[in-house]
């Protein structure tokens, strides 16, 4: 067992760090990013610590299917599907990923360009 005592995430799952949460429930939680990069800025998080999308196994498919389907509730949850917005999961430190616990960030509110960063 991979030790999460350390983890951001993880402690936001346990409650030991506070952050303003827009859904919770048995699988994911989902909070407002501390340093949004849009004006809707959302992070979803599994409640099972996975380091990245490396990590998954195909006993984690219901975990990476759950993580996608409330990103996509929570999207229309705060009425960002009329405009549109995207889901991003970065892998890996040259990718962007900075806590190592996988994790999907709904952005809305604004036109994103293409290709991205």
């Amino acid at each position: 067992m991979p030790n999460t005592d350390r983890c951001l995430f993880c402690r936001i799952v346990t409650g030991e760090i506070v952050a303003k949460k827009v859904h919770e429930d048995d699988e994911v939680v989902a909070f407002n990013d501390i340093n949004p990069q849009a004006p809707t800025h959302v992070l979803v998080i599994p409640r099972k610590h996975i380091p990245t999308l490396d990590d998954l196994t195909t006993a984690d498919t219901s975990i990476a299917g759950t993580l996608m389907v409330r990103s996509a509730q929570i999207a229309r949850n705060l009425h960002l599907s009329s405009d549109g917005y995207r889901v991003v999961i970065n892998t890996g430190e040259a990718a962007g990923q900075t806590v190592f616990h996988i994790h999907a960030h709904i952005l809305g509110g604004r036109n994103f360009g293409w290709p991205p960063g």
